[in-house]
């Protein structure tokens, strides 16, 4: 059978499979353990168990798999029937390493509700793939390099994983099977990023059993993730630039923040500057060339954050005005590694190369275009590479369907979001009867930790409905100021 018609086939299957009432209850047993925070900044009570599912839903006596989950009880001793179950982003991110270091925007929830969280298969405890990561972080890899990297990841991870079946589907059955073991009649989701994605899968495929969602940093239903990227990530350092000039104490101490972009822009693709910087994990010296690639990173995921975008006016003037790109380089280091323990690169590959780099072929992707951004094609060309290599896995058919839902929702953006800017939330908010679509201007990727939003969400949860919902302390809140010094913003 020809790869496109198998992965119908097995996405048919899948479908099927998802559309019966009820998924047998395999056993669960929750026993006390403690979450730690990723940094080990905090540690957290709650009880763990694990829940054996097959890797291959369609295949049920092959082998299996062990889903970690955790549940966080709630304060109140006359908790709500419906937990929250939190699903995390990446793709690749571990439900319960997320929660961790965001534990206390949860604390208004967790009064009242238990808080759930599964490792989505693939990440964290659960069968994570995850690939060896080189030595060095210093230089960018080439699309041969990216590809040899994946053959060398699947060979690591071909004793114990089919690779196949680390996808949204079989993801969303898991999360079915879960809800059974816990005996949850119905389910409350909160999904960061791609997790939103398989929220809204679980939604399709279960509606009864969902009674309300919050979508953060929401991904579009109908398109491919990765084809526009570098043009998402553009706009937003963009709209984070003319911030810093339209604020005074920014405009004051940097004088033209967008032409110092355009400067450090210009001068590394000219040529790559030697640097020793200061590793800030490890606290040793590092000496590597910095180039255009390290600058792309960088700016990405500093602008995922506004705490982390309140630096670069600063960055981007001393690499301008100054010529020392030590403090880019030094954030390069930090950001990049942090990125990278973060994700299970086999989990993401499984996703990407099976839902998303497989639609790039119909889609008008302008390179010309991308060249244009300081991401460039860089992204898209190693997503195309690792793809050639990865194998394509389960989709369901319908994964892309239009949706159309009475289940309440929440969906919050940010207004200079990189990754899913605020016109995919407004695009998927058109599937539901009721919602609330909301975006928190001047802030990156993920509303969770925003002032406000944690007592938005909390009322939220206890009404289950968006209609009487007060969401006007977002009128009010604003992002972290820029950096004008090293010392932090001004007073």
């Amino acid at each position: 059978m020809p790869p496109a018609c198998r992965v119908v086939a097995l996405g048919t299957l899948l479908a099927a499979a998802a559309a019966r009432s009820a998924l047998a209850a395999a056993a669960l047993t929750l026993t006390p353990c403690q979450i730690e925070h990723p940094l080990r900044l905090s540690v957290l009570a709650a009880e763990c168990g694990v829940l054996q599912v097959p890797e291959n839903p369609a295949a049920p006596e092959g082998r299996q798999i062990g889903l970690r989950i955790a549940r966080v009880a709630a304060i109140s001793r006359r908790k709500q029937p419906d937990p929250l179950i939190v699903l995390a982003g990446g793709p690749g991110a571990a439900a319960i390493g997320f929660y961790a270091s965001v534990a206390p925007a949860f604390a208004r929830i967790q009064r009242d509700r238990d808080i759930v969280l599964i490792d989505q298969r693939g990440t964290g405890g659960s069968n994570p793939l995850e690939c060896p990561e080189p030595e060095e972080l210093t230089g960018p890899p080439s699309p041969k390099e990216i590809a040899a990297a994946a053959r060398s990841c699947l060979a690591s991870l071909s004793a114990r994983a089919d690779v196949a079946w680390y996808t949204t589907s079989a993801a969303v059955q898991d999360l079915e099977r879960a809800r059974a073991a816990l005996g949850l009649e119905r389910i409350n989701l909160y999904a960061s990023s791609y997790g939103t994605r398989v929220a809204l899968q679980y939604l399709r495929r279960f509606p009864a059993r969902t009674r309300s969602v919050v979508l953060d940093g929401v991904v579009p239903i109908d398109q491919p993730m990765g084809a526009a990227t570098a043009i998402d990530a553009e706009a937003a350092l963009g709209g984070i630039l003319r911030r810093c000039a339209a604020d005074a104490a920014c405009r004051d101490r940097f004088g033209d923040p967008h032409g110092d972009y355009q400067a450090v822009r210009a001068a590394l693709r000219l040529s790559t500057v030697p640097i020793s910087a200061h590793d800030p994990l490890t606290g040793e010296d590092r000496s590597f060339e910095f180039g255009a690639a390290h600058l792309a990173s960088v700016l990405r995921l500093l602008s995922y954050t506004s705490e982390y975008a309140a630096l670069l006016p600063l960055l981007l003037h001393a690499a301008s005005a100054q010529e020392d790109y030590a403090p880019l380089a030094s954030q390069y280091l930090m950001v990049e590694r942090a990125y990278a323990q973060s994700i299970a690169t086999g989990m993401h590959n499984s996703v990407v190369c099976a839902e998303d780099v497989p639609l790039f072929a119909d889609q008008a992707i302008d390179r010309a275009r991308l060249a244009s951004t300081y991401l460039g094609t860089r992204q898209l060309d190693g997503l195309e590479a690792v793809c050639r290599v990865w194998p394509r896995g389960a989709v369901d058919v319908d994964l892309r369907a239009p949706l159309h839902s009475e289940v309440p929702a929440l969906l919050l953006s940010g207004s200079e979001d990189p990754a899913t800017p605020p016109a995919y939330a407004h695009a998927v908010a058109g599937a539901f009867t009721h919602h609330l679509d909301l975006v928190l201007e001047g802030f990156g990727h993920g509303q969770l930790t925003a002032p406000c939003v944690d007592r938005i969400m909390a009322q939220f949860l206890g009404s289950g409905a968006v209609e009487s919902l007060d969401a006007s302390c977002v009128r009010a809140v604003r992002p972290l100021a820029f950096f004008t010094s090293r010392n932090g913003p001004p007073p």
